[in-house]
């Protein structure tokens, strides 16, 4: 939108202006149109510090958190959070924060403000060898990580899974400035699991590493692969929704998932994985003992089989419950779902 020819769509554009690049903050700047310049004075003062420092709130709240993390700190701010022992992590994090003020912070007593000094870019070498012997395993952890040079972009990538489980991760979406791509193939073949996690989320990962990461030891980047990838093989996916509950609705949307060969699942703990395996159309033999399970998503799911008999699926059209599964079900002949339209008192016309 920077160089769209509608002036309203660029103004859109500066409402983005931390993610910007420097040439195309440049093209808002010089823009002639009253609407993008005034959009560009409000966008820009994102990076002014006096600005900011003004319109800082004093009290703790969203606001104040957002433009200490995101906006340029001045160093009148800073030592201000600094004497007053608050705000650490957000200076920690923020990336405009002043070298000076960075380095205080690398031997803050929080391990979580030293740990996001360990995640910095533009951390300096010496500063990074320290932290990488502090006492601290999540600190440490994160200075290992990843050697210099770095990027933001990589911190940010970083971000979504240190720390964090497959289920809290799941499907993620494209950040607003990415990696390059030879970073993620690097990861995907690192021997570190944490990068080799990132990989993982990357959508647009090289099919050949696809494979390598389907068959990795650790399960959490097979789970994030299988929440991520569009290559990601089936029997992988069908161990994340085995594995990662909280991601099932997601996963059900996905041609990926199997919904045959999945007899040995008839008797699984999990009645999600039952429900799954009921509605199977290549199962050995009917499901007809799973229209007594306890759970009713079970019920209702091998009551829409085909596999069932025609007869019972007809005596489930009187069943409370199941009638409109067994609505559903494919097996019913079309004279017999004409008889149901025409008992609900709608005009069935024959194809």
């Amino acid at each position: 939108m920077v160089q769209h020819p509608n002036p309203e769509l660029r103004a859109q554009a500066t409402s983005l202006w931390l993610w910007l690049t420097p040439a195309q903050r440049e093209a808002l700047l010089t823009d002639p149109d009253p609407v993008v310049s005034e959009a560009v004075r409000e966008s820009s003062r994102n990076l002014d510090p006096a600005a900011m420092e003004a319109a800082l709130p004093e009290r703790d709240c969203h606001y104040r958190s957002l433009l200490l993390v995101n906006y340029a700190v001045s160093q009148t701010v800073a030592e201000q959070c600094l004497a007053q022992g608050r705000d650490q992590w957000a200076l920690a994090s923020n990336r405009h924060t002043p070298g000076d003020v960075v380095a205080r912070l690398a031997r803050d007593p929080e391990p979580g403000v030293r740990e996001r000094v360990a995640a910095r870019a533009d951390l300096d070498p010496a500063l990074l060898a320290v932290l990488a012997e502090d006492p601290d395993e999540t600190v440490r952890t994160r200075a290992r990580l990843q050697p210099l040079p770095r990027t933001w972009p990589q911190r940010a990538a970083l971000d979504r899974v240190v720390g964090h489980t497959s289920e809290c991760v799941g499907p993620v979406g494209e950040m607003f400035l990415e990696p390059e791509a030879s970073w993620y193939e690097a990861c995907a073949v690192s021997e570190e699991p944490l990068l080799r996690r990132v990989a993982a989320t990357c959508a647009w990962l090289p099919g050949e590493l696809v494979q390598g990461l389907a068959s990795d030891p650790d399960p959490q980047v097979r789970h994030l692969l299988a929440l991520n990838h569009p290559l990601a093989p089936s029997a992988i996916v069908l161990d994340a929704f085995m594995s990662v509950p909280r991601h099932r609705p997601y996963l059900l949307t996905l041609t990926r998932l199997p919904r045959t060969g999945l007899g040995h699942l008839l008797d699984h703990a999990d009645a999600d994985v039952r429900t799954l395996a009921a509605a199977d159309s290549s199962l050995a033999e009917p499901p007809v003992r799973l229209l007594a399970d306890p759970e009713p998503g079970v019920r209702r799911a091998a009551a829409a089989n085909p596999l069932l008999p025609l007869e019972l699926v007809s005596s489930l059209l009187e069943d409370p419950e199941l009638a409109e599964s067994a609505a559903a079900n494919p097996s019913l002949p079309v004279a017999r779902l004409h008889e149901l339209l025409d008992r609900g008192g709608l005009l069935a016309t024959a194809p």
